[in-house]
């Protein structure tokens, strides 16, 4: 396999006009491009008819993070505008941030004013990120970040989003810094549809950190490393996804995150078994066949995960994709990249431009079967 490595072979020039400033509404009235991967078709359609690219018993899985009000303003003690992003809370009273409008040798020690309620102190400065300290902990600090935070929509987005807009209806579990976009597009009509399809929802949960959104900043795509973000996968989801797999049907998973997620919790798992009736020596030749028959499994677990998907990748449970247009030079670039080949992802690409579809986070959005 000849896998071309240099991260300026996964750019493109994308007008701007095509970058979406908001959702169409509703949102399911997106635009839909179906890649199929075995016979390279590239398909234009409308979001409404997902379902038509489905079959009974196929299982879509869903990230149902929910983003936090993330984006906070404030200034210095000392006068001048300072932005945080707040990534991953350490202690009740501790983030991790990415931290604007402030030079990296004077973050340590600084003190930053949001409000008469809010202020915070920069503790730790890492390579990338900075922990700041509050002077409230717990839900007085979650209240006071819901009262005052915008939400963290990318610099690309040129005006503040409704909270609505940037937040999947079925989000459950608080922490994101990002919307995990790909869900974005589903409405409860759409989960209606899905049913009576006979298509099975399962969620998982991956907080959208600074693994998701970083930018690549080597030439050399193996060489980049993925800041890591929480995530948890159920028992029962696993139980149930497992046997869903077992039984040959398609597990479609909705966002890059979500492929993540069942990447990093996927072992390869063997079935050797006695055999009866048979010599020793046909046995031990019938076991060694059935000890080759391996597949893959999900094992239920919760807690951090760096996995970085770019091509050469081999996936090992994830069928089909659902997902977003991506920035050029992303891991999400990547990631898909590896999944439907990097020429098809161009070719796609390239097609998606020439047709005017909407790029980025409010954008439309592909199948990849």
């Amino acid at each position: 396999m000849n896998i071309n490595y240099k991260l300026s072979n996964y750019d493109f020039k994308l007008p701007q006009g095509l970058i979406a400033q908001k959702p169409v509404f509703p949102p399911d009235r997106c635009r839909l491009l179906v890649l199929d991967r075995k016979t390279k078709k590239i398909t234009d359609d409308r979001f409404l008819n997902l379902t038509d690219y489905l079959q009974k018993g196929d299982v879509l899985v869903f990230n149902n993070s929910k983003v936090i009000p993330a984006r906070l303003i404030g200034k210095k003690i000392t006068g001048g505008k300072v932005e945080i992003l707040l990534l991953h809370q350490i202690k009740p009273n501790i983030w991790e941030c990415l931290v604007n409008n402030l030079p990296v040798r004077k973050q340590i020690s600084t003190e930053l004013n949001f409000s008469k309620n809010l202020q915070g102190k920069i503790i730790k400065r890492e390579k990338d990120t900075a922990q700041i300290k509050f002077n409230l902990s717990g839900q007085k600090l979650m209240a006071q970040i819901f009262k005052l935070g915008q939400m963290p929509t990318p610099p690309y987005i040129k005006r503040i989003a409704k909270a609505n807009e940037y937040q999947t209806f079925f989000a459950q579990k608080l922490g994101s810094a990002a919307a995990p976009t790909a869900g974005l597009h589903f409405t409860p009509r759409m989960f209606k549809k899905l049913k009576q399809k006979g298509v099975q929802i399962k969620f998982v949960t991956l907080h959208v950190g600074l693994g998701t959104f970083q930018p690549i900043k080597v030439d050399n795509i193996t060489k980049h490393q993925i800041h890591e973000e929480y995530f948890e996968l159920d028992k029962q989801t696993a139980k149930r996804l497992n046997q869903a797999k077992k039984e040959n049907r398609h597990i479609i998973a909705v966002g890059t995150t979500s492929v993540r997620v069942l990447e990093s919790c996927t072992s390869l798992r063997c079935h050797p078994e006695p055999v009866e009736g048979s010599s020793e020596g046909e046995q031990n030749k019938i076991v060694a066949l059935r000890q080759a028959q391996c597949d893959n499994f999900l094992q239920p677990q919760k807690g951090f995960t760096d996995i970085y998907i770019y091509p050469g990748y081999k996936f090992k449970f994830v069928d089909a994709l659902i997902t977003n247009f991506h920035l050029p030079k992303s891991s999400l670039l990547l990631l898909v990249s590896a999944f439907a080949k990097t020429n098809f992802i161009k070719k796609a690409y390239h097609h998606a431009i020439r047709k005017k579809f909407r790029f980025y986070s409010f954008g439309d959005v592909m199948l990849i079967k």
